[in-house]
């Protein structure tokens, strides 16, 4: 347990200073770069919703054809 805390700590710590580097070190100003992770941000959240409601119409539908069997 301890060796799975200490690699999600580490992932979060490097999670956290990739995306400060990226936002210090980025070609664009900070107006367009927040601009452009929000945009993304919202594309990935449309995209998992759009997946999951198509999961869950396939999982609907294999419980109706195991009602009806």
């Amino acid at each position: 347990m301890r060796k799975f805390l200490s690699l999600l700590v580490g992932l979060s710590i490097g999670a956290v200073l990739g995306a400060l580097l990226a936002a210090f070190f980025s070609p664009v100003s900070s107006s367009e770069f927040q601009s452009n992770l929000q945009t993304h941000y919202q594309r990935a959240l449309e995209a998992g919703r759009k997946a999951s409601e198509e999961r869950r119409a396939e999982l609907e539908e294999e419980l109706d054809e195991l009602r009806n069997s």
